[in-house]
């Protein structure tokens, strides 16, 4: 990618904010995903990357935690499988002996100008990633998970100003704020926190991958700010959310647009 996307590989520092705790991050070989991982391992994090197939980039992110000093348990497989999801989360109490944290990231977006052009098979795909993986994960972990622990998902601003020809993928991001919403509901009298985090336009693989030229071009212009937003800038948010100092936090989708506003 030209700019290369900025992690926080060489600027994030961390404070011991998440010391002792683990998390399981999915999507987490690049963009969001893997400036999450960064800055979760700084902060005194251990991590299991979950990640669809993409092998070298999960092992750059594994190689930026180690180097933190954490430990880095490397899960492929496609979220879109219920099987899967519980795999993961398995897998991490296994490796942790518990499991704290969950940062539900991973997601499919495709563009498409009209309704008919869209595939049904992609419509499938991208609900059962974006939003059915979330439900997935969210059931397997809440049995291990203990009163402070935290639940995480990925929106976008997507979720309030969705984009046509993003159809599929604004209704998953849509569901993932409303699905937050009511599980922290549900699972604030067992001490557990559920939010979500709104980025957009960030600047990550998905971008170049599935957008037109022209629009890649332009991408993040349209926002006050006047750019679109690095990945290292949308991590702090995932730290306070997960950390003791987000106590009082939950059912919030949290804005991170440049200044776009999100109701």
């Amino acid at each position: 990618m030209t700019p290369t996307p900025d992690h926080g590989e060489h600027s994030y520092r961390g404070t011991g904010r998440l010391a002792g705790k683990t998390a399981v991050i999915t999507g987490a070989d690049s963009g969001i995903g893997r400036a999450v991982a960064i800055a979760y391992a700084r902060e005194g994090a251990d991590l299991l990357l979950s990640y669809l197939d993409e092998h070298e980039d999960a092992k750059e992110t594994q190689r930026w935690v180690e180097d933190a000093g954490r430990r880095a348990v490397v899960v492929p497989g496609d979220l879109s499988d219920p099987a899967t999801c519980r795999d993961v989360i398995s897998r991490a109490v296994s490796e942790f002996g518990g499991l704290d944290i969950l940062v539900s990231n991973a997601a499919f977006q495709a563009t498409h100008e009209w309704i008919t052009d869209i595939p049904d098979e992609e419509w499938d795909r991208t609900i059962a990633t974006n939003l059915s993986a979330f439900f997935h994960l969210v059931k397997a972990a809440v049995p291990h998970l203990r009163p402070g622990a935290a639940i995480i998902g990925t929106a976008s601003v997507n979720s309030d100003t969705p984009k046509p020809e993003l159809l599929p993928y604004d209704v998953t991001k849509a569901g993932i704020a409303n699905m937050v919403a009511a599980l922290a509901q549900m699972l604030g009298p067992k001490g557990i926190r559920v939010n979500s985090v709104a980025p957009g336009p960030i600047w990550t693989p998905l971008i170049p991958a599935t957008m037109p030229a022209e629009k890649v071009k332009s991408f993040g212009s349209e926002v006050p700010l006047g750019r679109p937003g690095q990945p290292a800038e949308v991590a702090p948010v995932y730290v306070l959310l997960a950390s003791d100092e987000g106590s009082y936090v939950s059912g919030a989708r949290v804005a991170v647009t440049g200044g776009k506003p999100i109701l």
